[in-house]
Parts: C-alpha cells; sequence; structure tokens
C-alpha cells in the first residue's frame, strides 16, 4: 500500500451522503474516526492546500487510505461513530478515558443491613442510592453517615465472622451488630435516618433530630441530647453545602476549558436537588482543540457511548455545538426519552455554571503546570544544591502568631507533582516564651522528627525553615540531636528589601549563605513551598486564636434575644456549626432576616 495518498481520486468517487470516515496510515493502522453530514465536503476539507491547523496537518501526512460508511442520517452515524471509538481508540480522536458506569450507594438487606459503594449491575437484593459522580463522592457521603448513624459499612464476609467488636467500634463509628451490642430496633432507626439522608430529606431528617434532642434534654439525658446535637451539626453542614436552589431537578452541570497542552471538562452532578459531587475529567485531545468540539465529544462519549450510565433530566453546558440537536436525537434513539441541553441559564444555575467553568479552568492549569513545570523545578533545585539526584520529597516549616499569642508551627510537603497536603502537619506550640520563634521551631522539629525516628513517617530529602541563621541553627541543633545531621538544611531568609525574588538562603550552615537570580525555576519552588508554609501556619494560628477567644457574640447582637438566640443554636445544632455558616446559611434559619444574618455573621467573624 503506497503511503502517498491520491486524494483528489479518493473524493471523486466519495459520497455526499451523511456517514462516517475512518483513516488508516501506511500500516494498516486505525488513525481517526469521524462522522459528517456530508462525507465528501468534510473530507475535502482535511486536503486543502493551506489553512490546515498544525496536528490535523500531521494527521493528514500519515494517511495512506480513507474508508467511508454511509448512513441513513446524522443520528445513525453518530452512534456508529461513538462504537467505533470505543472499541479502536483512536490516536487522533478526542477519547474520554474514563468510560466506568456511575457508581451507587447500596444497601443491603437484611436484619442489620450494611452500606456500601456498588458499581455495574444491579443483582443484590437491596436499595439502590444515586446515582453519584465518582467513588470519592460516595465515600464523601458514607464517611458522613458512618459518623452520624453508624450504620456498618463492613463486608458481609467479615461481619459474619466477628468475635468481637473491631476498630469501627472502638472509634464510635458502629453499633457493634455482629457482637450483638445493638438492638435490632436501634439499628433500624439508625438506617431509617441515613435512607432519609440519602434520599435527600435531609431537612426533614434534622427537624425530627431536633425533637428527639429536646425530649433528651427534658429528661436529663445530656449524654444523648449532645449526641443527637453532633449528628445535627453535621447534616446541617452536609445540608448546607449541598443545597441547589430551585427545586428537586436532576442536573448534570458541564463545563470545557481548553489550554495549548490539554483540556478539561468539569461536571457537576445534581440528584433530587441535592449535589452528589463533581469530578474532572482530563480527555486527551486529539487533532481537535476547539473547545466546543472537545465538550461534543465528551458529551457524545459520556452519554451515548455508554448506554448503561443513568441520564439526568438536563444537562447545563458552557458552550454550545452545532451537532447538539443531533446528539439529543441520538440520545433519544439509543435511551428512549429526549435529553434537555441549555446553555443559557439565569440565578443559581448559572452560579453552578460559572463555577464548574472556574472549577474547569483552575484543574487544567494546575495539571500543566505540575505536569510540566515542577519536575524542572525539583531538577533545578538539585543542580542549585549541588545533591547527588532529585529531590522526592521536601518539608518546609514556619511559625505564625500574634505577639506571641496561639503560636502554631506549620509542616507543608512537596514532591515532584505538588503539594503532598495528605502529609501536612500542624503543632500548637506550648511552654515556650511567648515570640520566641527559635524555642516554637525546635519544639516542632524535634516532635516531627522524634515520630520519624520512631519509625512514623518519612524523612524530607531536603528540610526548609522559613528565615534565617537563628532558625537554621536550631533545626541543625535538632537534627544533630536525633541523629539526622546528614540531612540537607536551607534556610530562607527575607533579603534586606524583604521582596518576593530578593530572598538570601543558607545552605546547612550560616557559613554558606548565597542568593537566587529571579527568575530561576529552583527559587521559584522555594518560593512556593515556603509560601505554602506561611499560608498554612496563618490559617491554623487564627482558628486557634478564635477559639481561645470566642464568647457568646450573639449575646451583642441588636435583635437577638434569648429566643433567637435558642432557636438560632437548635437550628444549627451548636454555636461551632452557626461558626462555620455564611450570611446565606444564616438567613435560612427561622425568623432571621438577610440583614440580621448579616449582623450575627459580623458579630461572630469579629477580630
Amino acid at each position: 500500500m503506497p503511503h502517498t495518498f491520491d486524494a483528489s481520486a479518493f473524493l471523486a468517487t466519495c459520497s455526499g451522503r451523511p456517514g462516517v470516515y475512518r483513516m488508516f496510515d501506511a500500516e494498516s493502522r486505525l488513525l481517526y474516526v469521524g462522522k459528517a453530514k456530508n462525507l465528501k465536503k468534510r473530507l475535502a476539507s482535511y486536503f486543502r492546500k493551506s489553512g490546515l491547523a498544525p496536528k490535523t496537518s500531521a494527521l493528514v501526512a500519515r494517511i495512506a487510505q480513507v474508508e467511508t460508511t454511509v448512513t441513513s442520517n446524522e443520528t445513525e452515524a453518530l452512534l456508529l461513530e461513538q462504537n467505533l471509538i470505543k472499541q479502536w481508540r483512536p490516536p487522533y480522536n478526542i477519547l474520554l478515558r474514563d468510560d466506568k458506569s456511575y457508581p451507587y450507594v447500596f444497601l443491603s438487606d437484611g436484619p442489620f443491613p450494611r452500606l456500601g459503594i456498588h458499581r455495574g449491575a444491579k443483582k443484590a437484593k437491596g436499595r439502590y442510592f444515586g446515582p453519584y459522580p465518582s467513588a470519592g463522592a460516595i465515600r464523601e457521603s458514607l464517611s458522613v453517615l458512618q459518623k452520624t448513624f453508624s450504620v456498618r459499612q463492613c463486608e458481609d464476609s467479615y461481619y459474619a465472622n466477628r468475635t468481637r467488636p473491631c476498630l469501627q467500634y472502638q472509634i464510635k463509628r458502629c453499633k457493634g451488630p455482629c457482637t450483638g451490642l445493638v438492638s435490632q430496633e436501634e439499628y433500624a432507626e439508625d438506617v431509617r435516618h441515613s435512607v432519609m439522608f440519602l434520599e435527600g430529606r435531609s431537612q426533614q431528617l434534622g427537624n425530627e433530630l431536633n425533637a428527639e434532642m429536646e425530649r433528651a434534654a427534658m429528661s436529663l439525658n445530656f449524654e444523648k441530647a449532645a449526641e443527637l446535637r453532633d449528628q445535627i451539626g453535621l447534616l446541617r453542614r452536609v445540608q448546607d453545602q449541598q443545597h441547589i436552589e430551585g427545586g428537586s431537578s436532576d442536573v448534570d452541570v458541564i463545563a470545557a476549558f481548553v489550554n495549548p497542552g490539554g483540556a478539561c471538562l468539569h461536571l457537576i452532578s445534581v440528584r433530587g436537588g441535592r449535589v452528589l459531587g463533581s469530578k474532572n475529567v482530563f480527555p486527551q485531545v486529539g487533532i481537535e482543540e476547539d473547545v466546543t468540539e472537545v465538550m461534543q465529544a465528551f458529551l457524545a462519549q459520556y452519554y451515548v457511548g455508554n448506554p448503561e450510565r443513568e441520564l439526568p433530566n438536563e444537562l447545563i453546558v458552557n458552550v454550545v455545538h452545532e451537532d447538539f440537536p443531533t446528539l439529543i436525537e441520538a440520545i433519544d434513539s439509543l435511551r428512549g426519552r429526549e435529553l434537555a441541553i441549555s446553555h443559557r441559564v439565569r440565578g443559581t444555575r448559572a452560579r453552578w455554571q460559572q463555577m464548574a467553568v472556574t472549577n474547569a479552568e483552575l484543574a487544567l492549569n494546575a495539571r500543566l503546570a505540575n505536569r510540566q513545570h515542577m519536575a524542572a523545578r525539583f531538577e533545578a533545585l538539585a543542580q542549585v544544591l549541588d545533591l547527588d539526584e532529585v529531590p522526592q520529597r521536601l518539608e518546609c516549616y514556619d511559625i505564625s502568631h500574634s505577639s506571641g499569642e496561639a503560636t502554631v508551627a506549620s509542616c507543608v510537603v512537596f514532591g515532584p507533582e505538588g503539594p503532598i497536603k495528605s502529609d501536612y502537619r500542624r503543632f500548637n506550640i506550648e511552654g515556650v516564651t511567648a515570640g520566641d520563634d527559635y524555642a516554637a521551631m525546635q519544639q516542632a522539629l524535634t516532635r516531627r522528627f522524634s515520630r520519624i525516628k520512631d519509625g512514623e513517617g518519612k524523612l524530607p530529602d531536603v528540610l526548609l525553615v522559613d528565615g534565617g541563621k537563628g532558625q537554621l541553627n536550631m533545626a541543625r541543633e535538632v537534627m544533630q540531636e536525633l541523629a539526622f545531621g546528614d540531612l540537607t538544611l536551607l534556610g530562607v531568609a527575607k533579603g534586606v528589601t524583604r521582596k518576593a525574588g530578593f530572598e538570601t538562603l543558607y545552605l546547612n550552615d550560616a557559613a554558606h549563605e548565597f542568593t537566587l537570580k529571579g527568575d530561576s525555576p529552583a527559587l521559584h519552588l522555594i518560593q512556593q513551598i515556603r509560601d505554602e508554609a506561611h499560608r498554612f501556619a496563618i490559617t491554623g494560628h487564627r482558628a486557634r486564636r478564635g477559639k481561645a477567644r470566642r464568647t457568646s457574640s450573639l449575646e451583642d447582637v441588636v435583635g437577638v434575644g434569648p429566643k433567637r438566640r435558642r432557636e438560632l443554636l437548635k437550628h444549627f445544632g451548636g454555636l461551632q456549626e452557626l461558626n462555620r455558616a455564611s450570611v446565606e446559611e444564616i438567613a435560612k434559619a427561622p425568623g432571621i432576616s438577610k440583614k440580621l444574618a448579616e449582623s450575627i455573621y459580623a458579630s461572630l467573624h469579629s477580630e
């Protein structure tokens, strides 16, 4: 088969009807699958003498053969295209890597049913709740339910063979039905409450728990009342986070964002008026990088290419493609129901649309930044510090306080892929002279590295401390005392001007002082991790200081008397949950206007 493709001869015999075309290289490998309303016109556009995008030109240069399949209409062409893409996954197509079905929450049958994640055919006896956009969204809901109602989540085989309660019972995440520590009636009540939550009846559930809390308090059962208060607080927080104004519709909100080097789609799933979660999808972008093409390809593969995927009633998107009518017809033909696609929306729906756009943009930028630049920055740091190999783990420490009050030390961790937030730590500093940053640093490092010496956690390749010679000397003393004397230390001090880009660096001791150029990738990495440690320390300090200073601020708010205070605390389940609430959430409480909610919020968050 010749490598040079005779486009003129091919187009002379090409049909002008709807259909699907397949492009192959000289080794008969499938390169690209596409559909067209008019095959001849669409294929002719690939073989123009000028005006082709670079990636399209790269595809055309490899074409050795083109095959076409004529269909009755554009809808049939779309269905065939998606089947071929799913089967062959051509390298030049926009490919959706995540083609798994939606996961569900599964509640089994039996006297002591379990809650768990289910994906696939619904063969087991029980109830299914969902679908959820990702397993992570389900785990979040299951975590809330486990903390709140303690319904078991262990496998039936594990449950049936227990002779004593497991760790979940010890940490109050399960009531121990495996060993008869809870009655069937009490457990059934917890299951009923869990079902109400999963069905979206959070408001009704909150009212019911409020009534139970009042009855427990009236009968002087304060331990039970406190337990119910904590349950109400957890549910109220989740309800406020998941609430979406505008009824009980089933909606998927999808935003596409494209940058040179990649594309991202952010999907927010709303079922029964409740946000179940969201996720980012990074499709493999082939020759087409237009944002509308990415959106069309995603919707076609996500909803047409996966017939088992459950459909919402409506899609809200941020861009419109001319083939959307064909997509709707294909879904109607395949699934037996029409799916509405909306673009121009208002009110809350517009805010969710914008939120999806923002999240798609941030996720893609972060992905590209991490992938393209973070590794280069680590390599540059290895050269600057004259390390034998590129470090895989950096730790940075910072101290934050207000005139010595509520001192907090932070530890942030970075790897070649970016921040490792699961390894972040904060240390509340106690027993040191107010404002003594050196002693605070000593305490934080001693506590952290003593645990590492005992086998807890990982030893960093480079230890950074935010500060000058004093902090670095203190870090070196601690490392020598704990037998980590060969660990690379780096002190990061603000220069004379105290401006970013003029930092003074100290390697291992005060004698090795140096600076880096403002455009140095290594300096950018140092600044990034130093700023993150500073942010993490300040956040912890403010939270600790606020907790120490907090009093009954509601008493100072004009218009909030004893009755309203009582109603507010009952609505939110306590002062802690009220402090977490936004102005909009406070305004939802009975008898609270928007203006009064603003006064309450200002009083609770005043310094």
